[in-house]
């Protein structure tokens, strides 16, 4: 039986109140700094969240990279996370971080959908070019399921996946069902197991790899785990990594993580 404190990261993270704040003043900055290089607030839906930041490189994109952001599908914005895109961006890709409507607006399973929808719409932008899909915590959910044959990505867009990096991502939702949590993500039996791509047959054999912090709650490390074994796909364990720093190696155009997510 899982308890709110096996998923609980900012009670595990010692200073994890500070990385809000932090990481909303380095995402202005470099918002500011990209000046007509940000493209901030392009629809890709009808609601007031189905927006995405989109940031361009300073010459001919040779790719897309998504990053799709965490909050347990009920916190957080795009804006918190847009100095995320250095490490892509440095590489040449235009890099696009969409929102989406959080939960309990929405239910995950409506989620899954907009960030579909989001994936085939921003996939326009670049035609023809690599798609790369990334995402942290409950991002990691919504890219993992894209992989899955119910989401139906338009097979042009599918076919231009290159890789897809599910970070700490929660790839079995039924643990949460008895969480407190679960008052605003309103799941159900059915629901958390239709969406837990941990128990759904991925489809596309787009190369992919699963990544965690090895510093994080062992509840993290086993949803890690279990994807990376369901897809048979590689798993790593950044030493002493917890859930909120794991994601900096995408700051770094010459990281692992990187080099791992644009490998050909």
């Amino acid at each position: 039986m899982a308890f709110d404190i096996d998923y609980d990261n900012s009670a595990a993270v010692s200073g994890s109140e500070a990385y809000g704040a932090k990481w909303q003043a380095q995402a202005a900055d470099f918002r500011d700094s990209l000046g007509q290089r940000a493209r901030l607030g392009v629809p890709y839906g009808a609601t007031a969240r189905e927006k995405a930041d989109l940031f361009l490189p300073e010459g001919t994109a040779t790719g897309l990279t998504i990053f799709v952001h965490g909050g347990y599908w009920r916190s957080r914005h795009r804006h918190d996370w847009s100095h995320f895109a250095a490490g892509a961006l440095a590489r040449g890709d235009l890099v696009a971080m969409p929102s989406y409507t959080l939960a309990p607006e929405a239910r995950i399973a409506r989620i899954t959908l907009q960030v579909a929808h989001a994936v085939a719409q921003l996939a326009d932008e670049v035609p023809d070019l690599p798609i790369r899909l990334v995402g942290h915590s409950a991002g990691g959910h919504l890219v993992a399921r894209m992989m899955a044959a119910d989401v139906m990505l338009p097979e042009a867009v599918a076919d231009r996946l290159t890789h897809v990096m599910p970070i700490s991502p929660v790839s079995d939702l039924r643990p949460l069902v008895g969480l407190k949590l679960n008052e605003d993500l309103r799941l159900d039996e059915a629901e958390a197991e239709s969406e837990s791509p941990a128990l759904l047959p991925r489809v596309r054999g787009t190369p992919a790899t699963v990544w965690v912090g090895a510093a994080e709650l062992p509840a993290f490390v086993d949803q890690a785990r279990s994807l990376a074994e369901a897809w048979d796909v590689p798993l790593v364990q950044a030493e002493g990594r917890h859930h909120f720093d794991v994601i900096e190696p995408l700051l770094d155009a010459d990281s692992e993580m990187l080099e791992r997510l644009f490998a050909v």
